[in-house]
C-alpha cells in the first residue's frame, strides 16, 4: 500500500478499508510512518470524519495492538468510568472509592492531561509515592483485596492509542468525534470492564462545544459497546464553568478529599459525583438508580468512601501527609459588586496550563504544586474587593484581567 494514496483517499472524504487502517496505524506503531504523516491523516480524520464501520475498524486496530485484561475470576460486575474531560474535573478520585466501598469492582484505567484538560493520573502523582505503572498481577491483586485500582495505562494495553493520544495533543486533533470514541472505548474494552459509563462533557472548556455533538459521540460509544457486547451508558454535563473550587493537580486532590469528608455539599462536584457513582451502582448491583443514590450518599455520610480512599492511596504506596501545594501566591479580587454569572473554563485552562498544571508539548514537565483556587462561584454574590481565586505559582506571574475569567452581574 502506498501511504500518499491513503493520505489522498481520506483527504478527499472517502472511506478507508480495514486494511488501509490497519497498515497505517500498525506502520506507525512500528516507527515506519513518521509523525507527520500520521498527523496529516488525524488531520484529515478531524475534517473528514469517519463512517461507523470506519470507526469499529479503528477500535479493533486500537485493542488488538496489546492486550486485553481478563478479570472473569474477580466476583462482582467490573464498572468502568471514563470523562471526556475538563476543567477541574477530579471525580475519578472521589468517584472510584465511593463505588468500590459499595461492593462494586473498580478497575480505573486514567490518562494524563490531554490539551488544557487536567488528567487523572497527573492528579494522582501528585501524592508523593503513588504508584500509577501497576503491572497486570499487581491491579488484579489489588482489586481482590480494596475492590478498587487506579492506574496509567499500562504499555500493554493499546500501546497504539497511547502512541496516538500522545500526538493528538499537540496537532490540535483532540476534538475529532470518531477519534475520541475508538481512543475511549479500545481503551475500556482492552481494560476488562463488564460495564462502562461515560461522562460527556460539554461547553468552552470541553473538547465539545455543542449537545449535538455530545449527543452523536454518546450514540457511537453505545454502539461499539454492543459490538463487543459491553453496556454502555452515558451522562452528558455541563463544562462552561471549572468543575467545583480548585483547579491544579495537588489543589484538587485536597478537594477531592473534602468531598470524601462530606465537608462539601450543594455545588456542580458534589452533584455530579452523586450522579456518577450512583449510576455506577446501579449498573454494578443492577438496582435502580434511587436506591443507588441512597447508598452512595450513606457511604459519603458514614465515612466508608473516605477510607476506601486511604486504602487505595496506601495501596498504591501514595504518602497524603507529603501533599503539599506552592507557598506563592497572587490573588484576583473582584472590582465590582454583583452576582457572578460566568467563570471562563477555557481561559482557567490555558491559564492552569501557562502556570505549569498542564502541558504544552509531549515532553513537558508539570507542577503539581500550582493551579487556582476559587473562593466564589456562579450563582455567588461578590461584593467590591473580594477575593475570588487564588493562585498558586512558583514565581510571580502576569494576572489576566478578571473579566478575562469572570462575569459580574451589576443589576442582580
Amino acid at each position: 500500500m502506498m501511504i500518499i494514496d491513503i493520505l489522498n483517499k481520506k483527504r478527499l472524504g472517502k472511506e478507508l478499508s480495514y486494511q488501509e487502517l490497519d497498515f497505517f496505524f500498525n506502520q506507525y506503531l512500528e516507527g515506519k510512518i513518521a509523525d507527520y504523516q500520521m498527523s496529516a491523516l488525524l488531520m484529515a480524520i478531524c475534517i473528514q470524519g469517519m463512517s461507523d464501520e470506519e470507526i469499529f475498524s479503528l477500535t479493533k486496530i486500537f485493542i488488538d495492538s496489546g492486550d486485553v485484561l481478563d478479570f472473569s475470576d474477580i466476583l462482582g460486575v467490573k464498572v468502568d468510568k471514563h470523562s471526556t474531560g475538563g476543567i477541574g474535573d477530579k471525580t475519578t478520585l472521589i468517584i472510584a472509592p465511593i463505588v468500590a466501598s459499595l461492593g462494586v469492582p473498580v478497575v480505573k484505567m486514567s490518562g494524563r492531561g490531554l490539551g488544557y484538560t487536567g488528567g487523572t493520573i497527573d492528579k494522582l502523582e501528585s501524592i508523593p509515592g503513588f504508584r500509577v505503572d501497576l503491572s497486570d498481577e499487581e491491579i488484579i491483586h489489588q482489586v481482590k483485596k480494596i475492590g478498587v485500582v487506579v492506574t496509567g495505562q499500562t504499555a500493554d494495553l493499546a500501546p497504539m492509542d497511547k502512541k496516538i493520544y500522545a500526538l493528538r495533543d499537540v496537532t490540535a486533533t483532540v476534538s475529532s468525534i470518531p477519534l475520541i470514541a475508538s481512543s475511549i472505548m479500545s481503551k475500556k474494552i482492552a481494560s476488562g470492564a463488564d460495564k462502562i459509563l461515560i461522562d460527556i462533557k460539554v461547553g468552552n472548556g470541553a473538547l465539545l462545544q455543542t449537545v449535538e455533538e455530545a449527543e452523536k459521540l454518546s450514540e457511537l460509544m453505545i454502539k461499539i459497546g454492543k459490538v463487543y457486547h459491553r453496556e454502555v451508558r452515558t451522562i452528558i454535563s455541563d463544562m462552561n464553568a471549572p468543575l467545583g473550587y480548585a483547579v491544579g493537580n495537588s489543589l484538587e486532590v485536597k478537594e477531592a478529599i473534602s468531598v470524601l469528608k462530606g465537608e462539601e455539599k450543594d455545588n456542580s462536584l458534589v452533584d455530579l459525583c452523586v450522579l456518577l457513582a450512583s449510576e455506577m451502582v446501579s449498573m454494578g448491583k443492577n438496582i435502580s438508580k434511587e436506591a443507588a443514590t441512597s447508598l452512595v450518599l450513606d457511604s459519603i455520610t458514614n465515612g466508608c468512601a473516605y477510607q476506601k480512599f486511604l486504602e487505595l492511596v496506601s495501596a498504591q504506596g501514595g504518602d497524603l501527609s507529603l501533599l503539599s501545594c506552592s507557598s506563592k501566591k497572587q490573588v484576583m479580587r473582584a472590582n465590582c459588586s454583583g452576582v457572578i454569572t460566568k467563570i471562563d473554563a477555557l481561559n482557567v485552562g490555558k491559564l492552569s496550563v501557562s502556570l505549569g498544571a498542564g502541558r504544552e508539548e509531549i515532553e513537558d514537565k508539570i507542577d503539581y504544586g500550582v493551579g487556582i483556587l476559587f473562593h466564589k462561584l456562579v450563582g455567588e454574590k461578590v461584593k467590591k474587593g473580594d477575593v475570588l481565586a487564588t493562585f498558586y505559582v512558583q514565581k510571580k506571574v502576569h494576572l489576566p484581567k478578571m473579566e478575562d475569567i469572570f462575569s459580574i452581574d451589576l443589576k442582580k
